[in-house]
């Protein structure tokens, strides 16, 4: 299986992570359905789990906790973009008219992190590599081949991303309404408004996970207790749905491959 070898462009989504109520039941799910491996994590990382696909880290999975004021995060899948000053992204966030949720921290010395939200209120992290670049695999079936931005306003949110953290965005021709995102002048993600979404859905990202045939994975998904948001179509990449796991967590997943890891590095 091809791998990531070099370290990500800054701006490119580099890491995903769940945030869930029961850890275990989600690494059971996922293993199910993608072929993950993964366990909880030694206390000084609150047990996160690094899910591995044929031995290479792929995606992250940890138990909600609780937030000031006693609430927990609702589940979610969150996208991390690469850059290379944590502290320095999170204050452009700031100066752009986003917001920090968590504070710029240490992972060990993996890297440093914070989570942030942009000024449509999408939610995403950003990532400063240590001796962890991120997702040793992509554009594989059981790996991470797209992510999303869903927003009430494009041309606010392009802006935004711009600004504070160089990612472009340019109108993709054969899909109206929709954007590319791009770092490093590749192609790393995608962004649309929301009006093919139900009303009253906020903004958000959504993360695509590849898979050798998108019918029987939504299927695996249901008999699992999963549930289809969106189901199996037909369009300009392949065959994808958006579906949620049992926890409530929304993710897609296309019979779509993506460019090569270094394409997308």
């Amino acid at each position: 299986m091809p791998e990531v070898t070099r370290p990500y462009v800054p701006g490119t989504p580099c890491w995903v992570d769940l945030v869930v109520p029961d850890q275990r039941e989600a690494l059971d799910f996922y293993t199910d359905l993608f072929g993950w491996q993964g366990e909880p994590g030694p206390p000084e990382t609150g047990g996160y789990a690094v899910c591995t696909l044929n031995g290479k880290p792929v995606a992250g999975i940890m138990t909600a906790m609780a937030q000031e004021g006693g609430s927990k995060p609702p589940p979610a899948w969150t996208p991390y973009l690469a850059v290379t000053d944590a502290d320095g992204a999170a204050q452009a966030v700031l100066d752009n008219g986003g917001k920090v949720l968590a504070e710029p921290m240490d992972v060990l010395d993996l890297g440093r992190m914070a989570i942030l939200a942009d000024t449509t209120g999408a939610v995403f992290g950003v990532w400063q590599a240590g001796e962890f670049s991120g997702a040793r695999v992509v554009n594989e079936p059981g790996a991470v081949v797209w992510n999303e931005l869903n927003t009430p306003d494009p041309a606010t949110a392009g802006s935004f991303y711009l600004a504070a953290l160089g990612l472009a965005n340019d109108a993709m021709e054969e899909v109206p309404d929709y954007f590319a995102l791009k770092a490093g002048g590749r192609v790393v993600g995608g962004m649309q408004n929301l009006a093919k979404l139900p009303p009253g859905a906020p903004a958000h990202w959504l993360t695509y996970f590849s898979v050798d045939d998108t019918d029987s994975t939504v299927d695996a998904l249901v008999r699992a207790g999963g549930s289809v948001c969106k189901p199996a179509f037909d369009m300009a990449a392949g065959r994808m749905a958006v579906l949620r796991d049992p926890q409530g967590a929304t993710f897609a997943v296309i019979d779509a491959t993506g460019p090569s890891p270094d394409e997308a590095a």
